[in-house]
């Protein structure tokens, strides 16, 4: 039997100090025992900085007070019953006199300066017979229509109100795709209500809605009713009038389309100064970009100039010397190379304004200074 007793004995002591020892360290030093292995500030993520405010509720309350609602009237037309239906309606039913009916439409505006003048769209009060405004402080009064301009679907109001807000102006040449943008206006008769989104794209043409185009799109949610309504940027200033949405629906699905303000305030400027938009006029028609083989032919580079495919007989470029088939590669220094921003560019221009173009004939370079002509009315030539 081996005997247990005298090895006891000669461990007891190395146990008990063993045990002492675990005591004193859990009691004076238990961060021996807890410590986690340490991490490096340097192993996180650097956090990207923060540029947009958590609210936009400064925005809109600079640039709300200048966005109103506009209710109209407008008598429409009954369609006329064919002889077979008039024969059964007068036999089925006691003859009645044929009555137009008046429809209320609805739509936005924008106080553009303490005097009482309006910026909307034209499709918002074409053919009405009463205009209505409601200011977002519960004022109403009837608005007179100052002029209007089909081919940017814009109009200018007039109401006679006192301590009328205007909106703070913006610049959408230096708008941004991303940017965050504002649209503010009454959508389906709501009153004055305020959609967030981004820039989708700028300079948005092509689309055929009008005769000058260069929207800014916007997937800001725009609805019936928000036509001539205000987008705006995150401190509140105007970049665009809301004008049209792309849809199956009838409703908003993130495209949104924006006349840009500069474009805007200019036209207004025509209608109240003038009744009318004033336009320069070359007298040519060009394509959209030079076709393929043209450009091969005298080597020029990917979106080099525009092609002049008709020349209105009389007009200025013909009676400055451009000639059909000359490549125009500059206007005023500056190079072009799409058809419809060369055309709004020339827009811009006044007439008895002197432009300098810079272009090729027949492979050779050429400089000629156009006096801009008066646009004539829309059915004739650019």
């Amino acid at each position: 039997m081996i005997r247990l007793y005298p090895l006891v004995l000669f461990l007891r002591w190395p146990v008990v100090v063993g045990l002492l020892t675990a005591i004193i360290v859990l009691d004076f030093f238990p961060d021996l025992v807890t410590r986690q292995p340490s991490i490096k500030p340097s192993s996180f993520a650097t956090p990207l900085p923060v540029s947009s405010p958590h609210s936009y509720s400064a925005a809109v309350k600079r640039a709300a007070p200048a966005v109103v609602n506009i209710y109209t009237s407008k008598i429409v037309k009954q369609k006329r019953p064919s002889p077979l239906q008039k024969y059964f309606l007068n036999r089925n039913s006691p003859q009645q006199k044929q009555q137009d009916r008046v429809q209320r439409s609805l739509g936005s505006g924008i106080i553009i300066n303490p005097d009482g003048y309006i910026l909307t769209n034209n499709h918002v009060i074409k053919d009405a017979i009463e205009i209505r405004v409601q200011l977002q402080d519960g004022r109403e009064a009837l608005a007179s229509v100052v002029g209007t301009d089909p081919e940017t679907d814009l109009a200018a109001l007039k109401i006679n109100l006192d301590k009328l807000e205007n909106i703070p102006i913006g610049d959408p040449s230096q708008a941004m795709v991303g940017d965050v943008v504002l649209a503010i206006g009454n959508p389906y008769g709501f009153g004055h209500t305020v959609t967030q989104g981004i820039i989708s794209a700028t300079g948005r043409y092509g689309l055929r809605l009008t005769a000058y185009e260069g929207y800014i799109q916007t997937d800001a949610a725009i609805n019936p009713g928000n036509s001539g309504g205000a987008l705006v940027d995150a401190q509140g200033n105007l970049l665009g009038i809301n004008t049209v949405i792309q849809t199956s629906s009838g409703g908003s699905q993130g495209i949104g389309l924006a006349i840009p303000s500069d474009l805007a305030l200019r036209i207004m400027s025509d209608l109240i100064q003038y009744g009318k938009a004033i336009r320069g006029w070359l007298g040519v028609e060009v394509p959209e970009s030079i076709p393929a083989e043209i450009a091969e032919q005298y080597s020029l580079a990917p979106n080099t100039g525009i092609i002049i495919t008709s020349l209105y007989p009389g007009g200025p470029a013909e009676a400055s010397g451009l000639l059909l088939g000359d490549i125009i590669t500059s206007i005023n220094g500056q190079a072009v190379n799409n058809g419809q921003v060369a055309m709004n560019f020339i827009a811009a221009t006044r007439p008895s304004e002197t432009v300098a173009f810079e272009a090729l004939r027949e492979g050779n370079r050429i400089n000629i200074s156009v006096m801009m002509g008066s646009r004539p009315q829309p059915t004739t030539k650019p």
